[in-house]
């Protein structure tokens, strides 16, 4: 896209992608804002136990333990399962049904249960991007919902480790913290990079 200077939103999964594409020019990155992305091993929550097990165990066995999870509540559960109750109605049942609804099809399940047993080919980057943090110090906005299994409280704090200047914003929320704080988190990210914008 012959783009010269960037801010990167990493967010999930996409988070280390989007790290490796800031990797690739560091000079091109005027700012990263992260929500919920983990690439601190050792603050992984325990709802990551099941995929560690299989990472480090590969048998058919814990494959069917990580696609019983591929199922319509376990969409369910992984939008409103784990924000607080008075969250839930500001999270629309359409993410679940329709995210759902993308699965009626053997291939597009079996490519979901793939990415997840194959998350673990993604752990060797990790200190490659921490290094990457370290020595480039891109300017950092971190806004996290803590109510997350997967990424906790801990996981968003592992990043001042290396960006101590980074702003944290621990929200009312959780793992899709654009549901419950859009309007918060917009607010925060305009803020940022207005001041950051070179």
């Amino acid at each position: 896209m012959n783009l010269r200077r960037y801010a990167i939103d990493l967010h999930d999964y996409g988070s280390q992608f989007g790290l490796r594409l800031a990797m690739s020019a560091p000079e091109r990155v005027a700012a990263l804002v992260i929500q919920n992305g983990d690439i601190y091993e050792d603050e992984h929550g325990p709802k990551y136990a099941p995929l560690k097990r299989y990472w480090a165990d590969p048998t058919p066995e814990g494959r069917d333990t990580i696609a019983a999870a591929v199922s319509e509540h376990g969409f369910r559960e992984e939008f409103v399962g784990e924000i607080p109750e008075r969250l839930g109605d500001l999270v629309s049942p359409d993410l679940w049904t329709l995210s759902w609804s993308l699965m009626q099809r053997p291939e597009r399940r079996d490519n979901i249960i793939s990415l997840l047993t194959d998350q673990g080919s993604t752990l060797d980057w990790f200190s490659r991007q921490q290094a990457y943090l370290r020595e480039h110090q891109p300017p950092t906005l971190i806004v996290w919902g803590p109510n997350d299994g997967y990424m906790p409280e801990g996981a968003a704090r592992a990043y001042l480790r290396y960006l101590p200047d980074a702003q944290l914003h621990l929200l009312d929320g959780g793992h899709w913290a654009l549901e419950t704080n859009l309007d918060e988190i917009v607010a925060l990210v305009r803020e940022f990079l207005a001041r950051v914008h070179t």
